[in-house]
């Protein structure tokens, strides 16, 4: 059973990336969103087993997106994406319940090593 995976990224060829590296190794990814609104909207109506999370993104930023789906599930797993130069709110984002954090530009190992981690 492969697992389902919600990518969000305010960036389409950031998701085209990170759903080439994921569908390549065998995860399915279920759904994309392009801000925090759509995001807390897809994981309601997906459920997927992990979540790819931007962290700077318009309308609703990563961090404020991941504090809500956390508030609804608390099982949720995500990981979040940042730029570099951005250690302050990776920070705040594993504070508020990430499980991991991936830095751009994506290198697929690293991308698989955090999901597969953080999804057993």
């Amino acid at each position: 059973m492969s697992k389902r995976i919600l990518v969000v990224d305010d960036a389409a060829f950031m998701r085209m990336m990170i759903k080439d590296i994921l569908s390549k190794n065998g995860f399915e990814v279920v759904g994309e969103a392009g801000d925090g609104v759509q995001a807390i909207e897809k994981y309601a109506e997906l459920k997927p087993d992990l979540v790819t999370m931007d962290i700077t993104m318009p309308e609703m930023d990563g961090i404020a997106a991941l504090k809500e789906i956390k508030a609804k599930d608390p099982n949720a797993v995500i990981i979040m994406c940042s730029a570099m130069g951005q250690q302050a709110m990776v920070i705040d984002a594993i504070q508020a319940g990430a499980k991991d954090f991936i830095v751009k530009p994506f290198q697929a190992d690293r991308v698989i090593e955090a999901i597969s981690k953080a999804i057993g």
